[in-house]
């Protein structure tokens, strides 16, 4: 980042600027959809220092997608957590808050599953399987408090609702696919 004559660097800020800068840049072209010299450009870094923070693009990439996988994980469980004890409110927020991503302008689906999408291999691919494992970690938790028989299986199904949902919201433009899931999620947790 350009910094004014007289002023001192901060490493941790120009790291913070690149990621958030970088992060749009990904979700909006995809990672094949720039490259190094124009992503420089756009964040306003040189080589050296995308290099000296993250290593190589492929590092910037793997930074990238573990700061959204925390920030979506932060923001799911708060929604389910925000809706109190009862397990079916909490699903609800879930696919709730959901189905609010998925009507937001400049929509493009999971950053995270479509990385991996476009490079089935790590650190994309990585990515992906731990983000996965943290959504599937909160709708188990839901499915257990609900008293279903088989909590793990259940927290399946609904991830896979989670996931499928966004998928058909982006490739479908189906802005009501979250509230076709939260249905069929409510009815699993009743039969379970």
């Amino acid at each position: 980042m350009p910094v004014a004559k007289g002023s001192a660097l901060d490493p941790e800020r120009t790291r913070a600027d690149i990621l958030a800068k970088a992060t749009g840049l990904f979700y909006e072209r995809g990672l094949d959809g720039i490259g190094v010299a124009e992503l420089c450009q756009a964040v306003g870094a040189s080589k050296e220092t995308l290099y000296r923070h993250f290593g190589s693009k492929e590092g910037l990439v793997r930074a990238v997608l573990e700061r959204r996988s925390d920030r979506v994980t932060t923001w799911l469980r708060a929604a389910a957590e925000a809706a109190g004890d009862d397990p079916y409110a909490q699903l609800d927020a879930v696919f709730d808050a959901l189905g609010g991503w998925h009507a937001e302008p400049g929509f493009r689906g999971c950053a995270i599953l479509n990385a991996a999408a476009q490079h089935h291999q790590d650190p994309p691919r990585a990515v992906a399987a731990r983000h996965l494992d943290r959504r599937l970690d909160l709708l188990t938790g839901i499915a257990g408090r609900a008293g279903v028989a088989d909590p793990v299986e259940t927290g399946r199904q609904l991830l896979i609702l989670v996931a499928g949902a966004t998928t058909v919201a982006d490739h479908h433009v189906d802005r009501g696919a979250a509230e076709s899931a939260k249905r069929a999620a409510r009815s699993l947790l009743r039969a379970g």
